[in-house]
């Protein structure tokens, strides 16, 4: 039997564990570390019996691979399972939304003789934040922060700020607060959370003290207050100011900023400020986003009338707003056409991109007929008073129209 090129090879030359652990930890710093399984493979053809360096390196290049059954399979044959291997098990499940499978791995690594490290414990946290098992995330906060109090794990920026968000998603925000004034320097996720769980709560003041002690801010903290701010009458206007501040610091408004803004022009019915928004919008690729058309909707349909409102709708856009509007001015027969697309609705990208491939082979059948039509009108030159002649003209004019009849047919059944 004859073998592969690279068989052949790894029988002349058998890997060493030094080129094996070089060649795993170029694919594990690569963009495609899938490419890196093709090591996996050769190591089992070639009866190679990695160490546990080897196999942890095989698990890590898995587990970015999001290869998690692979990877647990090396993981389940190591001889020594170890922290690290606990560890990126753990993340790995977490990242892949597996909550319930990494802390069946947690329990396994309590009842072992390993002890969990910072890492390990901020996973907890973050996998006790999904939606999966957010009505467990109160209890398991406050357990992890027992355990690294009780231990003697090192606890870094990291771990504060895993323990603030969940904290702060359990509505715990005392508790939050103070893990968040532990820690020596304010970092700006953690600072996002708190902001956002006192806005929640109308603690605006407490909001305010931790944006400012917040050293490097950033473009989320900045939409953290103002969408805090938009939410009330009493700090909308704080909202437009956060809003003109963070462009001055050249800090560029993201589909969140402009959604939060909006909002705090409608509460105060800053229609002015919100035509400038608007016309700041137009000039992003935020424009046809399904969040800010509504909110666009929803501003200018307080004040202006439906056509107005009409004019900022764009495809795709919720048409039940302007349902609701028309229907508020007792327009049924123009909230009925607008809510089902009806004649005079002129956005149908729907319907024109089904149609365009019909449209197309019926253009070759126009072809046709524009040839049918000529013949036809030579034969009635010759022959006024045959029948079958203007038949054949009309088939010709059909035959022409087709692509448009077809457009036509297609818009009409499909109205969005």
């Amino acid at each position: 039997m004859r073998c592969q090129p690279t068989e052949f090879l790894y029988r002349l030359n058998p890997p060493t564990v030094f080129s094996l652990a070089s060649a795993l930890q170029n694919y594990i710093n690569s963009d495609h570390p899938s490419h890196g399984q093709k090591i996996h493979s050769h190591i089992l053809k070639t009866g190679f019996k990695p160490d546990v360096n080897i196999s942890i390196k095989l698990l890590i290049l898995h587990v970015k691979s999001s290869c998690l059954s692979y990877a647990r399979h090396v993981f389940d044959e190591l001889p020594r399972q170890t922290l690290t291997a606990y560890n990126y098990m753990i993340s790995g499940y977490i990242r892949d939304g597996l909550v319930e499978e990494s802390f069946d791995l947690v329990r396994k690594l309590c009842s072992s003789n390993e002890m969990p490290d910072g890492y390990t414990y901020s996973m907890i946290l973050k996998g006790s934040t999904s939606g999966n098992v957010a009505i467990r995330a109160r209890s398991i906060g406050r357990e992890v922060h027992a355990q690294i109090l009780r231990s003697d794990v090192e606890v870094d920026d990291v771990l504060y700020t895993a323990l603030v968000d969940s904290y702060v998603k359990s509505e715990r925000v005392a508790c939050a607060r103070r893990v968040f004034d532990l820690m020596l320097e304010k970092n700006v996720v953690c600072s996002t959370s708190m902001i956002t769980g006192y806005m929640n709560h109308g603690r605006v003041v407490d909001a305010e003290d931790v944006f400012a002690k917040t050293v490097e801010k950033d473009v989320v903290v900045y939409n953290a207050m103002i969408e805090g701010y938009s939410k009330s009458i009493e700090t909308a206007k704080q909202a437009i100011e956060f809003y003109i501040d963070m462009q001055r610091l050249r800090f560029r408004p993201t589909i969140s900023t402009y959604a939060s803004i909006i909002g705090a022009c409608s509460v105060l019915s800053a229609f002015e400020i919100g035509q400038q928004v608007q016309a700041q919008l137009v000039k992003t690729e935020f424009l046809t986003d399904i969040k800010l058309g509504s909110a666009l909707i929803d501003m200018l349909a307080s004040r202006y009338t439906a056509d107005t409102s009409q004019e900022v709708v764009i495809c795709g856009q919720p048409w039940q707003k302007l349902f609701v509007m028309f229907g508020r001015e007792e327009e049924e027969e123009r909230a009925d056409m607008c809510f089902s697309c009806g004649d005079d609705c002129r956005c149908r990208p729907l319907g024109f991109l089904l149609g365009l491939p019909f449209a197309f082979v019926s253009l070759l059948l126009s072809i046709i007929g524009v040839v049918i039509w000529i013949v036809g009108i030579t034969l009635s030159c010759l022959c006024p008073c045959c029948l079958c002649v203007t038949v054949l003209v009309e088939l010709g004019l059909a035959l022409v129209k087709a692509p448009f009849s077809v457009m036509k047919w297609f818009t009409e059944q499909i109205p969005c």
